[in-house]
């Protein structure tokens, strides 16, 4: 395993049967991610790009081939194994935020914490964030009244509480106005030149996806350039 890959992916298959017809999702994808790069995944509907951010993400695992992330062969693990590993290694933002309506932004960022079972200090670290976003002044608002780029940067400070190895944005931008997501990612690029986070952005956006260090294509299930 070469240290300098955070994600390394070989031959990666991902195969869906649908009633007695099988569906390629993934059909031999090959994927290398430094350290610290910030990569855009692009691809039209149904070119297997979001099979495959499942498959980085460890929220899936391919029907072949082989995934380290971080060092660890993740591609065999239990879906126990699977789950902590993923609440470990990885940060999630998502289009929808995915916030829970009725909590706090602190009580949402907390939950990864929650999740790994971890006590001392949850609220000071989950404060810490809320800090680095930004939103240190709105650490007791509810979803509901903050804006869509503040929900977003509850969303990010969620991601970063367990300092992930890496950060997954699912259309980080999508479900905001122009100029909130030009200021979603300053955050996001920030956050990799200052925490040395690698940083991986699934988009339709082609101003998004210029952002990026390197872009793969996904068309087909097959990787189509990088």
């Amino acid at each position: 395993m070469n240290e300098e890959f955070v994600i390394l992916g070989e031959d990666l298959a991902k195969t869906y049967r649908m009633g007695e017809v099988q569906v390629h999702a993934l059909n031999g994808v090959s994927v290398r991610i430094a350290r610290g790069e910030v990569v855009a995944i692009v691809g039209p509907s149904g070119s297997g790009k979001s099979t495959l951010m499942n498959i980085l993400g460890c929220l899936d695992r391919p029907s072949r081939g082989a995934y380290y992330l971080d060092g660890e062969l993740v591609s065999k693990m239990r879906d126990d194994q699977l789950a902590r590993t993923r609440n470990r290694k990885v940060g999630f933002v998502f289009q929808s935020f995915n916030l829970l309506p009725r909590a706090s932004a602190l009580s949402n960022v907390e939950l990864p914490m929650r999740y790994a079972g971890i006590q001392k200090g949850r609220k000071e670290r989950a404060k810490q964030a809320l800090e680095i976003v930004g939103l240190g002044a709105r650490i007791h608002h509810r979803p509901a009244e903050l804006s869509g780029g503040q929900q977003q940067r509850v969303a990010i400070a969620r991601a970063l509480v367990n300092n992930p190895a890496i950060l997954m944005a699912d259309e980080p931008t999508g479900a905001l106005d122009s100029k909130s997501g030009k200021e979603i990612m300053d955050l996001l690029l920030d956050l990799n030149r200052e925490r040395k986070m690698t940083l991986i952005l699934v988009t339709h956006d082609p101003a998004v996806a210029a952002r990026a260090q390197r872009t793969i294509h996904i068309r087909d299930g097959q990787v189509e350039e990088v």
